[in-house]
């Protein structure tokens, strides 16, 4: 893990504020879905990406019961 330098505290409603300069770098806009982890003693926030649940990949894709899975793979699965 890398660190960034910054510190921040948190306001009376346990939020706190990403820097812009950051949210540029880790292309989060607002209104973008944050995902949060804990792993130990830290608190990991990850940005929501919609990919295929098997290869990852963001383009093409559909759901399917609430899983994004692209159409290649739709297709290999098809096929086995």
């Amino acid at each position: 893990m890398k660190s960034t330098g910054v510190v921040r505290q948190l306001d009376n409603l346990g939020r706190v504020v990403l820097p812009i300069e950051l949210r540029r770098t880790m292309d989060i806009s607002v209104k973008d879905p944050l995902e949060v982890y804990v792993d130990g003693d830290s608190i990991i926030l990850r940005k929501v990406r919609s990919g295929c649940i098997f290869c990852g990949s963001e383009a093409d894709l559909i759901t399917y019961r609430d899983k994004a899975v692209c159409r290649a793979c739709q297709t290999a699965i098809r096929g086995l």
